[in-house]
């Protein structure tokens, strides 16, 4: 028989293609298969291309793409560059999603309570990039609110050219970094806290106890933690001797001490450390240990 009066039904492409007769019929009724005739009892009669063309389209929708692609490329409304392009763009997203929603899973594997907070955990993970710099940049303005001191602007805007970054393939580690971030900044006693740090920047003590006395606190009493040296120690005397002058008087020690506790609070140092483990950057050494040591130290001693 000449191929150009081939004549088939649905059944019989059915049979030569594998698919079945449902598929094939849905195919039809969307556009994607239209037939060329009908036969004499009324059923959809198909040329002899409509087998090349549901073998296509089956490989277009195993590939994942749309019926409504599939129809724009067959009826050349768009390349199949374009098709593939547009693929590979889904594709990528959903490869993201996976990774992510894996790294959610293995994180929550390892929790005490394995379904406590999951749905918590998967928001907060989903969360786009513009989300979470959102996120940080709420927090950042809320801490630094009518500040104007230069210095502390300085910090707030470096703060703010700092958001967590999520990898497209993160590991469980950073996920855990990232919510326990996320949780951090939207806790209020600790938006207090950075706060008060903030406005206490204006002190004249700034300059001597923040740039002066930090490289000594890290040497000196650094090594004590390391050695432990108890701060109420003689030998803490002595090495709270060679940080803080034995004449400062009274009241610069108070304000050295409202100073200390306040840089010595463990989840202002969290928060860069978990900016670092979101980034993929290594950890500095821990500086709140020493400071801790050297508060206890004043109080034991002045």
């Amino acid at each position: 028989m000449d191929d150009a009066v081939v004549r088939y039904t649905i059944g019989e492409l059915a049979e030569r293609t594998g698919l079945s007769a449902r598929t094939i019929r849905f195919w039809s009724d969307s556009g994607v298969i239209p037939p060329v005739g009908r036969s004499a009892g009324g059923y959809r009669l198909y040329g002899a291309e409509a087998v090349g063309r549901l073998e296509l389209v089956r490989t277009l929708r195993e590939l994942g793409i749309g019926l409504q692609r599939v129809r724009e490329l067959l009826d050349r409304q768009v390349t199949p560059a374009e098709v593939v392009a547009c693929h590979v763009e889904a594709l990528d997203a959903q490869i993201r999603t996976l990774r992510l929603n894996r790294a959610v899973l293995h994180s929550a594997v390892h929790r005490e309570n394995q379904t406590e907070g999951l749905s918590l955990m998967h928001r907060l993970a989903n969360l786009s990039a513009r989300e979470r710099q959102r996120l940080v940049d709420g927090f950042v303005d809320r801490v630094f609110s009518g500040v104007e001191d230069p210095d502390a602007l300085v910090i707030a805007e470096f703060m703010r050219q700092t958001p967590p970054r999520l990898p497209d393939d993160p590991t469980s580690a950073q996920v855990d970094a990232w919510l326990e971030l996320a949780e951090l900044v939207s806790d209020a006693e600790f938006e207090r806290t950075m706060r008060k740090m903030v406005l206490s920047g204006g002190s004249d003590y700034r300059i001597d106890f923040g740039l002066q006395i930090r490289p000594l606190v890290l040497e000196h009493a650094g090594q004590a933690v390391e050695r432990g040296i108890a701060p109420e120690s003689d030998s803490g005397r002595a090495v709270l001797d060679r940080i803080v002058p034995a004449g400062l008087g009274a009241t610069d020690t108070a304000a050295l001490l409202e100073w200390l506790d306040l840089v010595a609070e463990p989840r202002v140092e969290r928060y860069w450390e978990l900016l670092s483990l979101i980034d993929g950057r290594p950890l500095g050494p821990r500086a709140v240990p020493a400071f801790a040591w050297l508060a206890d130290a004043v109080r034991a001693h002045r």
